[in-house]
């Protein structure tokens, strides 16, 4: 580590007003992904400017057919949330996946969704229920937000302080984790809609995408057997030491199958 110097401000205002004054200061939430790297020397920042101090950030609630988490609430509490898994269960099933209790109990929704990591959880559950990411200016869908390799629409300075998932009738998540990382090889996850089905894909490319073939299939018929065979174009997906292109093909037909299956197992 180097010399930096740390901050903690009580508003969202105030810690906008600090990135502004200084460009390379980074925000702290979990650090799950910002402090390894500074300990690895694969970045470097001035200032720290940690958010944990800001009231009202780690909030739960849901209204109208949404379900708002507050961006400092740690993937613990989301999978131990009783209204998250009365409202959507598959998210909080989701949570409990994330790493290791260590992870879960520092790690943020906030810092995970803004850090969209290819390989991430959140980002399939985003686009499946059709999620809308909160900041300290406005709001931006889930299609609109998420961006290839650890990308998003946010702006220098934005600050993501909530996201808002619509609730499904049912829904299910299921991945292929890596054995060490926990991260998704690949991880499905499925909701279903008045309007219809919505199945959101991370872990497979450079970015959390939607599986438009699964869902026309799964318009026609809601089961496990309408997308029995659907495999993923290998030549868009990721090959890496943990799995190829090909492997990841069928890896996500069986996610999916796993998915719909936990859904209407609900």
């Amino acid at each position: 580590m180097y010399a930096l110097s740390y901050k903690r401000p009580e508003t969202i205002s105030e810690a906008v007003d600090l990135l502004t004054a200084d460009p390379d200061a980074k925000l702290l939430a979990g650090g799950m992904t910002l402090i390894p790297s500074l300990k690895q020397r694969l970045m470097r920042v001035t200032s720290l400017i940690d958010l944990s101090g800001v009231t009202g950030m780690a909030e739960i609630s849901v209204k109208d057919g949404v379900l708002r988490i507050g961006a400092l609430t740690t993937h613990h509490a989301v999978a131990r949330s009783k209204a998250v898994h009365e409202a959507i269960p598959a998210l909080a099933s989701l949570a409990g996946k994330i790493g290791d209790s260590q992870v879960r109990n520092r790690g943020t929704i906030g810092g995970s969704v803004a850090n969209n990591d290819p390989a991430a959880d959140y980002p399939a559950a985003l686009l499946a229920l059709d999620a809308c990411i909160v900041t300290d200016r406005r709001r931006i869908a889930a299609a609109d937000f998420i961006q290839p390799l650890f990308s998003t629409n946010l702006d220098d300075n934005e600050i993501v302080t909530a996201i808002e998932f619509q609730i499904p009738s049912v829904s299910g998540y299921a991945k292929l984790p890596n054995p060490a990382s926990r991260y998704a090889i690949v991880g499905i996850f499925f909701a279903r809609f008045d309007d219809g089905c919505r199945v959101g894909v991370t872990g497979a490319t450079s970015c959390a995408f939607r599986w438009r073939d699964a869902e026309a299939r799964l318009a026609v018929e809601l089961s496990v057997s309408s997308v029995e065979g659907l495999i993923l174009k290998a030549e868009d997906l990721n090959s890496d030491l943990h799995a190829n292109a090909v492997y990841r093909t069928h890896v996500a037909g069986a996610m999916l199958e796993d998915a719909i299956t936990q859904a209407l197992e609900t």
